[in-house]
Parts: structure tokens; C-alpha cells; sequence
């Protein structure tokens, strides 16, 4: 059934990119209609290479942490996603993103099928000195790394077949309303005047609920506790994720301009600040400094300054990172993981990364940073009314993510099991799943 299936897939593919011309309206606009800016173009050309490679880079991240006969298993999932994604984006999941506002939920992706009239001579909205088709790549890089970062939570004992099923329902049913409701225009969500400069609702809530859903869903490995395969990984990929991320905050302003540079300083001091809060509290809780949690330092602070990258000062954002950090440290610590196998701690570092720098965008955003907050400043500005919305959407998209990304897996569990057989699983995803080892 599933060579058939996969046989369907490629062929219906094949068949509609082959007469896209005849069932597609292009409707060209003259390059002359819009005027973009080369410096601001270039840029984001960059950027959107740098996110890009963020999803390799978590692959060696969480490569590294696993047991070595799951090693290539584990980073053969973040790489899937930059394959399967991408095409699922182009084909769809863009329009349902960014398309005509449905009730300010999902947009309509009739118009935007296989990026029909998402060319190089049109803008977004909201970017109007770049390519409506480079803001579209750019978009697609966000869609690509948030199912790869679940996988950390279930890793070491998910069938491969699938979670590639899970990430395709996943982008179509969880990420791209998000996406809609906090970034367009018409979203719910962006209407309530919600921050979310980088995706803290979008990528990082969404992800680390889904991975709590998976990880209670999928069970214990019947082995939690492992010898991390490399260590040296783990900093590589942690380099990389944090390169990166100076394209997936900086990139987030949308032009080669101040506000970029605001956000990739916020980023930079948030990141130094967490990892060093991270391996002074596991000094100061009785633990050796260690590498592993530098690298997991650095990269929560990425994750909770995500949010605000964009709306906060240095000081406060160098405050972000080291509360998040303290924060996010105390939750791996005290986590129930002989209950919950959450096996690369996704949902203490990557959900609750994201809720505080959710929660903080809304305590330190200012219009001095920003002028798009406007007068509903963070709460240490005298105003309520945007950490109150902050507080709301989080609550929001926490029960949301959670409850649909366990029917997705109960969904999945139906039409195909999502775990490995207990034989498979102590013979090592790498050989069971793909004939491959190290």
C-alpha cells in the first residue's frame, strides 16, 4: 500500500508541474510595478540561506545527544524536513499561511497553489522593498526546522514512515494557522496586537507542545538513559544553530536596515547570557561545567529572545537570556522523565524557551526599539494591555498545540504505528530503519 501511495504522490506531482501552465493563471505584473531595494533583497537572500542551514545544524545538535546506533536516524529527520517541506510549501501550505484571510484563522490556498502568483515582480504587504517570492523562501525555512525540532522528544524510538506522515499534518493543520493568526495581516492573533517578532507562538510554542503531545503519546524508550554519541556534535551543531539564527531574527526585519541590526544584537547578548547562566547554575547546584549544557544554554536563550528580537533593548534582552535560562534549567531538572520520556528535553528548553520569551516581549517591548508597538508597551512601561494579549495567545496556542498535535498522533498511530517494535528499537533506529550505521 505504501509503494502505491508513494507512487500516486509522484506521479500527480509530476503530472501537475508538467501542465502548471495550462491549469495555473500567472497573472504577471511588469517588473516596473514595484521597486525593490537591492541592499534589502541581497540581505534577505542571505538570511534566508543562514535559517536554512539552522535545520542541519539542529540535526548535528541533536545528533550528537542521542545513542550512536541512532545517530544517522536522528539527523536524517531534520534533513527530511528540508525535503519534504519545501515542497509541501510550494505546492500548499504557503497559501494556507500567508493566502486571503479565512475568518483571520487559515488562508485561502487556491491562490497561491504550486506559488501560482507568488513571483518575483510582486511584494507582501508587509515587505514591500523585497520579492513576494523571496519573503515566500524566507517563510519556508521557519515551516521547514519547526517539525524538526519535535523530534528530539520522541527520538530513538519513532518509525521514520511515520513521522514523515506527522510532519506533513502537522505543517498543514498546526503550523500554518499559527502562522496565519500571529503574521498576517488579518490574523487574529496580529489584529489583538500580539508580538511575535521571530516565531515564539509559531515555531517554539508550537513545537515544544507538539513534542510534550508525541512524547507522552509514544511512551518510555524502553533505554532512557544514554551516553551521548558526540559530544562534538552537539557544539558543532550548536555553531551553526547559532549562526543561523542571526538570518532567523535579523532576517525577521524584512530589510537590510536598524531594526535587523537591533535583532541580531539582542540575539547575540541573549545567547551569551543564557549559556553562561546554564553552566554558573549547574556549578552553583553542585554539577561540573560541561559542554552539553553550555550548548543547551545558548540555544534556549535563542529560542525565548526569538519573540522579542526585534522589540527589546540590550540590557533586557541580555535579561531574557539569563532568566530563560535559569528558568528553562530548573524545568529539565525537575521534569517527571520517568514518567514522560521527553528524550532531548524539547518541551523544558524549546516550549518553555518560547512561553518566557512570550510572556517577557510583553513585560520589555518598547516603541523607542520599535515604533510598530506602538502605546501598548511592555508591562515595565506602565502599559498592561500587551502583556495581557501575550499572556492570552500564549495560553491559546499552548492548548491548541498540545490537544491537536495528539490527535495528529493518535491520527498517525491509525493509519500507520508510530513506534518502532521493541526488537527494532534495541537493535537502533539506524539499522532498523535504514540499513545504515556509523
Amino acid at each position: 500500500m505504501r509503494k502505491i501511495i508513494l507512487s500516486v504522490i509522484l506521479i500527480t506531482i509530476l503530472v501537475l508541474t508538467f501542465v502548471s501552465n495550462f491549469i495555473l493563471s500567472d497573472n504577471p505584473i511588469p517588473a516596473e510595478a514595484v521597486k525593490f531595494d537591492t541592499g534589502d533583497t541581497a540581505w534577505m537572500v542571505v538570511a534566508t540561506a543562514f535559517v536554512l542551514l539552522m535545520t542541519p545544524g539542529l540535526g548535528f545538535f541533536y545528533g550528537g545527544m542521542v545513542g550512536k546506533k541512532n545517530v544517522i536516524s536522528t539527523m536524517l529527520q531534520s534533513f527530511m524536513a528540508m525535503v519534504i517541506v519545501t515542497i509541501l510549501w510550494v505546492v500548499v501550505a504557503f497559501g494556507l499561511a500567508f493566502g486571503p484571510s479565512i475568518g483571520g484563522i487559515i488562508g485561502d490556498p487556491t491562490s497561491n497553489l504550486f506559488f501560482q502568483g507568488v513571483g518575483t515582480n510582486t511584494a507582501w504587504s508587509l515587505a514591500p522593498t523585497i520579492p513576494f517570492m523571496l519573503f515566500a523562501l524566507f517563510q519556508a525555512k521557519f515551516a521547514i526546522i519547526t517539525p524538526a525540532l519535535i523530534t528530539g522528544a520522541f527520538a530513538e524510538r519513532v518509525r521514520f514512515w511515520a513521522y514523515l506522515l506527522f510532519m506533513v499534518l502537522f505543517i498543514l493543520f498546526i503550523y500554518t494557522p499559527l502562522a496565519h493568526m500571529t503574521w498576517h495581516p488579518e490574523g487574529i492573533f496580529f489584529k489583538m496586537g500580539v508580538l511575535d517578532f521571530a516565531g515564539g507562538t509559531v515555531v517554539h510554542m508550537s513545537a515544544g507542545w507538539a513534542a510534550l503531545a508525541g512524547a507522552i503519546f509514544l511512551g518510555k524508550r524502553r533505554t532512557q538513559k544514554v551516553n551521548p554519541a558526540r559530544i562534538t556534535y552537539v557544539l558543532l551543531g550548536t555553531g551553526l544553530l547559532w549562526f543561523g539564527w542571526f538570518g532567523f531574527n535579523a532576517g525577521s526585519a524584512l530589510g537590510a536596515n536598524g531594526l535587523a541590526v537591533q535583532a541580531l544584537g539582542t540575539t547575540t547578548v541573549a545567547a551569551a547570557a543564557a549559556a553562561m547562566a546554564w553552566v554558573f547554575l549547574d556549578k552553583i547546584l553542585g554539577h561540573k561545567l560541561s559542554a552539553l549544557g553550555a550548548c543547551i544554554g545558548a540555544v534556549v536563550g535563542l529560542v525565548a529572545i526569538t519573540p522579542a528580537a526585534g522589540f527589546v533593548s540590550i540590557p533586557h534582552a541580555i535579561f531574557i537570556g539569563l532568566f530563560s535560562s535559569i528558568v528553562s534549567n530548573i524545568v529539565v531538572s525537575k521534569f517527571p522523565k520517568g514518567k514522560i520520556d521527553d528524550a532531548l528535553d524539547v518541551f523544558a528548553c524549546h516550549g518553555v524557551g518560547g512561553m518566557v520569551g512570550m510572556l517577557l516581549t510583553g513585560v520589555f517591548a518598547s516603541k523607542a526599539i520599535n515604533p510598530a508597538v506602538g502605546d501598548n508597551q511592555g508591562l515595565i512601561f506602565g502599559s498592561p494591555t500587551l502583556f495581557i494579549n501575550q499572556l492570552t495567545a500564549l495560553v491559546a496556542v499552548s492548548i491548541f498545540a498540545f490537544v491537536a498535535s495528539y490527535a495528529l498522533f493518535f491520527i498517525v498511530n491509525k493509519i500507520t504505528p508510530l513506534r518502532v517494535t521493541e526488537e527494532k528499537e534495541e537493535l537502533g533506529l539506524d539499522i532498523s530503519q535504514h540499513g545504515e550505521f556509523l
